[in-house]
C-alpha cells in the first residue's frame, strides 16, 4: 500500500509581469519624532481591459501585500517585514515571498542614505488604483482619500 502525504503547495509571489507593471513611489519625510523616515508607496495602474475591474485590481494588491508579510490597516500596529529591502550599491530592491522576482525601486540619494543608515522604509501599499505619472499634489490627496476610507495597508520593510 502507497501512502502519501499531501501537504499545501508553497504559496506564489507575484510574478515579473504584475511586478513591472506596478506605479512605485519613495519619498522621505519626517517621523513622528522629527527624523528623517523613508517612505515606499506601491498602486496598480488603472484598467486598461474589462479583466482590471476595481476588485480584480484589488486582488492583485492583497495577493502583494500577502507576499510581502503582515501589511495592516492605519490604526493598527505596523509588523516589521523583515529581509524584504535589499540595498546594492545605489538601487535598492523589494523582494516578495514566494516569488523569485524583486521590485527595482526608484531612487535617490538622500532616500537611499536614509535607507542604509536606518535599515527599513514605510512600506505603503495602495488597494486602489494610481497612475504612475501623477504628480505630487495628486498623490497627497490619493493618501488622504485613501488613508480616510482605510484603503492603504502599511508594514516597515526592514534590510536583512
Amino acid at each position: 500500500m502507497l501512502t502519501r502525504t499531501l501537504t499545501p503547495a508553497p504559496s506564489t509571489g507575484p510574478g515579473p509581469g504584475l511586478l513591472v507593471s506596478l506605479s512605485t513611489w519613495t519619498w522621505s519625510g519626517p517621523g513622528p519624532d522629527g527624523q528623517g523616515v523613508a517612505h515606499i508607496l506601491l498602486t496598480h495602474p488603472p484598467g486598461r481591459d474589462g479583466h482590471d475591474t476595481p476588485a480584480a485590481i484589488e486582488a492583485r494588491m492583497r495577493h502583494i501585500a500577502a507576499s510581502l508579510g503582515p501589511l495592516v490597516g492605519a490604526h493598527d500596529v505596523i509588523a516589521r517585514l523583515d529581509g524584504c529591502l535589499r540595498v546594492i550599491g545605489g538601487r535598492v530592491l523589494l523582494k516578495f515571498g514566494g516569488s523569485r522576482y524583486g521590485l527595482r525601486l526608484p531612487t535617490h540619494r538622500g532616500w537611499t542614505d536614509l535607507i542604509s543608515r536606518q535599515g527599513q522604509a514605510v512600506l505603503i501599499l495602495g488597494l486602489d488604483p494610481l497612475p504612475q505619472s501623477t504628480a505630487a499634489g495628486r498623490l497627497d490627496s490619493y493618501l488622504d482619500a485613501a488613508r480616510a476610507a482605510d484603503r492603504l495597508l502599511f508594514g516597515l520593510a526592514c534590510t536583512p
